[in-house]
């Protein structure tokens, strides 16, 4: 829990007084945190004050306070100033993205706001292109980082470009949204669907040539925990390391399915030091009688999964 009593600010929300939550903004920033492998995110609407007090309580790797869809257009400066408070007091631990309007509907004001108290990333939705993201890059206070939605076809289009600054660490895959844009059926998401695992591949080794975090896509139906399961699954055999969720049962799994296994990481540190021990020796391809078969791309692949 962030706040023991939250009284003053369950008052002034529900009196819809907003100076006088503005009142309670103080003038520090939390403190900076990083996540190396996060497994999930979890999105949690700003202008619930109960869901905002537990963000130090979640199991998710990655909290996703939302600005954007699910804030009524009249809550939404309200929502803007509770993040401030509780982003303002949330330990350095706790990773936190705030996912902030479309810049030309609010989330420049937004962006302006919140570089004050210093979230460690503002996630920019409805991308179009490089002037864009130019222009957010340009918003956005220098120390913290820059995620981006692709979510519009034309963002999707050029994917390749869109990494114009190393602050730019994170793409969420928002494939409903693609999907309208492109005037394709919300019904072709499956699985087995070509489509799909094209959109989904582009995207995943799109972001991974450009050295960006991919995040896979929302699945809507909290209630439907067997499907989600399935999804997450699917998406690891692919290469995914992270889902987006939108309860905290959907994070369990999502953790349990992307966690990295302790005998992958000591193999993978056996073979770093058995190939840098032979290496030296001038020795780059050789069978080992424990782990087979070792060369350059198998140490490569090595030290990708102890990555730090």
């Amino acid at each position: 829990m962030i706040f023991e009593d939250t009284s003053r600010i369950q008052d002034a929300f529900e009196r819809r007084d907003l100076q006088a939550l503005r009142r309670l903004v103080g003038p520090g920033r939390k403190e900076s945190s990083y996540k190396i492998h996060p497994r999930s995110t979890l999105m949690v609407s700003a202008h619930r004050i109960k869901h905002l007090n537990k963000m130090d309580e979640l199991s998710c790797d990655m909290v996703m306070l939302n600005l954007e869809d699910g804030v009524s257009p009249e809550l939404k400066p309200f929502a803007l100033v509770l993040a401030q408070i509780f982003l303002q007091h949330t330990p350095k631990e706790v990773y936190c993205v705030v996912r902030v309007n479309p810049l030309d509907q609010g989330g420049t004001r937004e962006i302006e706001a919140l570089n004050a108290v210093g979230p460690d990333a503002i996630r920019i939705p409805k991308v179009t292109d490089e002037r864009m993201v130019a222009r957010a890059l340009d918003l956005v206070d220098e120390s913290i980082e820059v995620h981006l939605s692709i979510e519009t076809k034309e963002a999707f289009h050029n994917l390749e470009r869109l990494r114009l600054s190393p602050r730019i660490s994170t793409y969420h895959l928002g494939i409903l949204d693609l999907l309208a844009d492109l005037h394709l059926p919300q019904h072709l998401l499956h699985q087995s669907n070509p489509t799909i695992q094209y959109i989904m591949s582009r995207f995943l080794v799109t972001a991974k040539m450009t050295g960006v975090h991919p995040v896979g896509f929302t699945f809507q139906d909290h209630r439907d925990l067997e499907t989600f399961r399935d999804w997450c699954e699917f998406e690891k055999t692919m290469g995914y390391e992270t889902k987006s969720c939108i309860a905290p049962k959907q994070v369990t799994i999502a953790n349990a399915v992307f966690k990295r296994g302790e005998k992958a990481l000591a193999k993978a540190q056996k073979i770093k030091e058995r190939f840098e021990c032979n290496a030296a020796k001038g020795i780059t391809g050789f069978d080992d009688p424990e782990l087979g078969f070792i060369d350059e791309p198998i140490y490569k692949d090595a030290l990708n999964l102890l990555r730090e």
